[in-house]
């Protein structure tokens, strides 16, 4: 994939004309090149915000017909370690003869590339004047290539690097001091400062977070149909903030570096956003059904059936089917919830040679499900049951240790499912109804003994 760069310009009185040409050709069945040329002119000088976006020239294919084998590894991996994404790539280069790493990290030729295209046209679409570069730090290519560039031909040019908070690109290293360990946001931002980023070029750094990142992205696709992913709106964000330090008639330069392809399923979902705390079910709602603000005390949750981890799987799944259940907690001896097992993962493990019918369930246990308190609301309970078969509904008590210290424990309280919460709705609906009907009948009968 190559990538081309289009400079956008908006401000008060400038007007710019942008055409994109887009050219799809099949060379086989499972093989196609789709060429992207896009031309931008402006009719008047241009003062303000430009936005800098990514345009493709990409070869894809269908299936495996270029050979291509994905090797997945975790994201929560120190940059350092054997199972890391780094690691795993310089094992198999090792392993594989004649391979090679590109090593966006240390490649020089990374910050070279925009240093030699990126930054010039720039330089060219902005007529040799820009007063203020935005950009995230990744591997760090994009921001020391343009700003190398830039610097020189416009020497009092203000570089602005952008870094999420829980990464540590940014300096000095006070700004980086904070109680978040992960974000959302991707593409930009590390544990680890890459060689490729050349920190002196940068100005001045502004630490972002994921709630101004994804709500700027989703504002730029709506109201701008830009159609950028979360870094961009990381970008945005700060240019925002930035540009507000700039005179009349300065320009900033923002670089939006990702489209929203690879988000479909994450910030553009409300559902994700939801259930990631970025929004509220009540956001999203025009009008909320008559039960959305009941809480869950009222679902008359019947005991839950919870399982210690040495219980062995082949006992656990004959329990689940004797008592009719799905699903069950997995707790230790004092009740702290470890996990969950459910009976189709029990069984297709088994069946797939993972694990032996012997094996304790901990070894199956299932860790990514949804927890609700019984203050909760069903809005948001009807929220996770939309993707969710389940949710576990949990009762925390603070509980003090030896040394006097509180320690804040969950203890399961129920275990809901859809079928529990559309049960409770409709013997709602029906109570309700035969109220109405009687209060109907006393009425009619009322009026009637009246007129006789």
């Amino acid at each position: 994939m190559y990538y081309c760069n289009l400079v956008l310009c908006s401000s008060g009185g400038c007007v710019s004309v942008c055409v994109c040409l887009c050219v799809s050709v099949s060379v086989s069945v499972s093989v196609c090149v789709s060429v992207c040329v896009s031309v931008c002119v402006s009719v008047c000088p241009c003062v303000g915000i430009c936005y800098v976006i990514n345009c493709n020239l990409v070869l894809c294919s269908s299936g495996g017909s270029l050979g291509a084998e994905i090797v997945r590894t975790p994201t929560a991996a120190r940059f350092d370690s054997p199972e890391s994404h780094v690691g795993v790539a310089w094992r198999l280069k090792n392993e594989i003869p004649n391979s090679h790493i590109l090593d966006q990290y240390r490649n020089p030729s990374n910050p070279l590339a925009h240093y030699d295209t990126t930054a010039e046209e720039i330089l060219e679409q902005c007529d040799g004047k820009v007063d203020m570069l935005v950009a995230g730090a990744g591997t760090g290519g994009t921001i020391t290539g343009i700003a190398r560039k830039l610097k020189e031909r416009c020497p009092n040019i203000k570089i602005v690097g952008v870094d999420p908070e829980g990464s540590i690109l940014a300096e000095p290293e006070e700004l980086n001091k904070t109680d978040k360990t992960q974000y959302e946001v991707e593409g930009i931002g590390y544990d680890f400062i890459p060689t490729v980023l050349d920190r002196s070029v940068v100005d001045r750094w502004y630490k972002s977070n994921d709630d101004e990142s994804f709500a700027m992205s989703r504002m730029l696709i709506r109201e701008e149909g830009l159609l950028c992913g979360g870094s961009s709106g990381t970008a945005m964000a700060a240019a925002v903030r930035m540009a507000t330090e700039l005179k009349e008639g300065q320009r900033c330069v923002v670089i939006l570096p990702d489209s929203i392809r690879n988000y479909m399923s994450k910030f553009l979902s409300d559902n994700w956003m939801c259930d990631k705390g970025f929004l509220t079910p009540e956001d999203l709602m025009v009008s909320k059904p008559w039960w959305w603000n009941l809480s869950l005390q009222g679902l008359n949750l019947f005991s839950p059936l919870t399982v210690l981890p040495s219980v062995n799987i082949k006992k656990t799944i004959k329990i689940l089917k004797e008592k009719a259940f799905d699903q069950a907690p997995v707790v230790d001896e004092s009740g702290v919830i470890l996990g969950m097992v459910t009976l189709g993962n029990m069984l297709s493990s088994v069946l797939a040679g993972k694990v032996k019918a012997s094996d304790p369930v901990a070894k199956v246990l299932y860790k990514q499900f949804k927890q609700v308190r019984l203050t909760d609301n069903l809005g948001k309970l009807s929220r996770i049951l939309e993707t969710d078969h389940f949710a576990l509904v949990v009762h925390e008590q603070i509980q003090y240790m030896e040394d006097g210290s509180p320690c804040l424990r969950q203890m399961v309280f129920g275990v809901v499912t859809a079928i529990d919460m559309l049960n409770y709705i409709t013997t709602r609906e029906r109570q309700g109804s035969t109220r109405e009907r009687t209060l109907s009948e006393c009425s009619i009968t009322s009026e009637c003994s009246l007129t006789d």
